[in-house]
């Protein structure tokens, strides 16, 4: 009998989905996180995001989106941390002027050749925890030549939009490895 061997992880590159009411806000943000993590590689365009208002009364309105990919390899088990850093570094934007409790949302996960994993506080049947409060979700796999959703994925990650954005990623991935 053979015993399973442990092996490292897929090679990842980290990204940062980041929704905000304040777009101006984005670039700040993403310069807070390259601090952390070193200089952005891929960025999407700002795109509208009128998907639910369940942020709006936090967050205000008109929300939009912008994604912004960290060059790999990024560490999966990393997550929790990256997540609970981002959490610390949203309170960090709000401030006098900005009249709502968040400003900005900083969603952060991670790419891999074969799947979207995002990070999340909330606890679901489809979500693993991993420790600190944080739980994974894997948002998106990749079969066939493209990355296909989940039965729970949001219907923002399921535009060709972000798709494109993810791709981008994948391919990214692919030429560094």
């Amino acid at each position: 009998m053979t015993v399973a061997e442990p092996s490292p992880p897929e090679t990842a590159c980290l990204i940062v989905g980041m929704l905000s009411a304040f777009p101006a806000l984005f670039d700040e943000a993403a310069e807070a996180i390259a601090e952390r993590c070193g200089a952005p590689t891929i960025t999407s365009e700002t795109l509208p995001f009128d998907f639910t208002d369940y942020y709006t009364l936090q967050m205000g309105s008109p929300l939009k989106r912008k994604f912004v990919a960290f060059s790999p390899p990024y560490d999966p088990a990393q997550l929790p941390e990256t997540k609970l850093w981002s959490n610390d570094l949203e309170k960090t934007f709000s401030r006098a002027g900005i009249d709502v409790s968040r400003p900005i949302n900083l969603d952060p996960g991670y790419v891999t050749l074969s799947k979207l994993v995002l990070a999340s506080t909330k606890d679901h049947a489809h979500r693993i925890y991993l420790h600190s409060g944080i739980y994974a979700e894997i948002t998106l796999t990749y079969v066939n030549k493209r990355f296909r959703p989940m039965p729970w994925t949001y219907a923002d990650y399921r535009t060709e939009d972000y798709l494109r954005f993810f791709h981008a990623v994948r391919n990214m991935l692919r030429t560094k490895r």
